[in-house]
């Protein structure tokens, strides 16, 4: 485990295989300037890019700041090291619900949910996340962890006052009660959204934000397009998760915040709106969420 002491020091590294591994050209810049709502900067992939060297990237494309997720106690650290450090980093902190059953296993979880409830009250820690659940990948063994760390998240964001970012896969139905019984927090965002049109109808009616990353542009997501076209503007936002779900033509490449743009002006096109326009709602949205990056 990384030294808390020196949180910058840490770092993970993407498993590279047989990909292109080289970083996509920068797309032409965004005339109104706008925020990656999830990216994960502490893994480096590719060539690997620096936090300075992405945040410079960003900038020269209209990419005005990001919202950097952690998912343990690493990397949340570092996430709150890099917004601490940085005026065009934000923070979010969490244990991943995917990270949850080892917690549990070794009897740390309630541990690792304090440390994040200390990181949570630093002034540029502006959401709890990525938390949620996740049945894809933790076989019902793990279940009970990941419903507990999700409840306890969910309790940190609203002691706090600050957002929440949801990790749902294959558990949408879940996700939903859940957020229902316990009362969701006041400013609650389902990251990468996954869902389907009827699931975006009920999220946004519920007063939730559904952030759309790279996916939404692969052949395959006609259920993703279908939710964007009825989410109300107000209530949509835009991300990366890099280093992954690199927009088309870009899939499987390494994925950055300077890539944004792609996504907006395909979001922008499936919307029938002006870029500029759709910009400055992304962005409007993305403040109201987060607070200021000042």
């Amino acid at each position: 485990m990384t030294d808390a002491t020196d949180p910058s020091q840490y770092v993970r590294t993407r498993e590279k295989g047989t990909r292109d591994v080289t970083y996509p050209d920068a797309p032409e810049p965004l005339a109104v300037p706008v925020y990656d709502n999830h990216t994960h900067l502490e893994i480096e992939d590719g060539v690997g890019l620096s936090l300075d060297e992405q945040l410079a990237r960003a900038a020269e494309v209209g990419v005005a700041g990001v919202v950097q997720a952690g998912g343990d106690i690493d990397s949340s650290r570092w996430s709150a090291w890099a917004a601490a450090s940085h005026p065009r980093v934000l923070a979010a902190v969490a244990i991943h619900p995917n990270e949850a059953p080892a917690y549990a296993a070794a009897g740390a979880l309630g541990d690792a949910i304090a440390v994040i409830d200390e990181l949570a009250a630093q002034p540029r820690v502006r959401a709890i996340g990525e938390t949620g659940l996740d049945f894809f990948r933790t076989d019902a063994e793990g279940l009970p962890a990941q419903h507990e760390s999700f409840e306890a998240h969910i309790a940190l964001a609203k002691k706090h006052g600050i957002a929440m970012q949801i990790h749902d896969r294959d558990a949408h139905e879940a996700v939903l009660e859940t957020l229902e019984r316990v009362g969701a927090p006041e400013r609650t965002v389902f990251h990468c959204f996954s869902g389907d049109a009827e699931m975006a109808r009920i999220a946004a009616d519920r007063g939730y934000w559904l952030s759309f990353a790279g996916n939404v542009t692969f052949k395959n997501a006609q259920n993703l397009r279908d939710a964007l076209a009825v989410t109300p503007r107000e209530r949509i936002l835009v991300e990366t998760d890099a280093p992954f779900l690199t927009p088309a033509p870009h899939r499987g490449r390494p994925n950055a915040p300077y890539l944004i743009p792609v996504t907006v002006r395909f979001l922008a096109a499936e919307l029938g709106l002006d870029v500029d326009e759709l910009s400055a709602q992304l962005a409007a949205n993305t403040l109201e969420v987060y607070g200021s990056f000042d």
